[in-house]
């Protein structure tokens, strides 16, 4: 299994933080970035190899996650076109290394390590949610029928409709179905819109 961040994203809502570095990179206390945390997750649950997109401040990133001394294989897979796509465009950039079983992460994400181990331990394709968290206004929801995730997207709301939290673990064949759709709205010039 290998990860896949995503750490393309400009991070326009968070202001000041993300001036001279990606938003991956925010403190979030007890000696911890985001992206800190999210490897010491993955290196905890046995991940040994992980790619991270990159758009703005890529160097800082890579040299940054590089004074990590990160016990695993990291890959720095660049979206070129940061500013004009959404990450379903970083996705196609990094699909050469994700025919394989992935734990897929927003790079912004914050977690609690039984989140990522509930997710591990599935047999088949999940993403978190949370049915007792409010509905996000600008974020995921996921929209549930017969116990089952049917759409994830930040226009769903409903009663249907739950908080859902951007990490997958997507078995092989799923992700390459994913892919294959991804690369199809790719190749058709739909690459701003979310992969999901």
């Amino acid at each position: 299994m290998k990860a896949l961040i995503l750490n393309s994203g400009v991070g326009k809502r968070m202001g000041a933080l993300t001036n001279d570095r990606p938003k991956c990179m925010a403190d979030i206390g007890a000696g911890f970035s985001i992206i800190s945390w999210q490897l010491h997750l993955l290196q905890r649950a046995g991940i040994r190899e992980t790619i991270i997109t990159t758009g703005p401040f890529a160097d800082v990133l890579s040299g940054y996650v590089g004074s990590l001394k990160v016990k695993m294989d990291i890959k720095f897979i660049a979206n070129p076109d940061y500013e004009n796509t959404n990450y379903i465009y970083s996705i196609d950039c990094a699909s050469d290394f994700l025919h394989d079983e992935i734990m897929l992460l927003h790079g912004d994400l914050v977690l609690e390590p039984s989140v990522m181990s509930d997710l591990l331990h599935r047999r088949e394709s999940c993403v978190a949610v949370d049915i007792s968290a409010p509905l996000p206004e600008k974020d995921f929801k996921a929209r549930i029928t017969d116990s089952r995730v049917k759409a994830i997207g930040i226009e769903y709301f409903g009663a249907d409709c739950v908080a859902c939290q951007p990490i997958y673990h997507m078995q092989k064949k799923d992700m390459l179905l994913w892919l294959e759709q991804i690369k199809r709205f790719c190749a058709n010039g739909q690459r701003a819109v979310f992969a999901e």
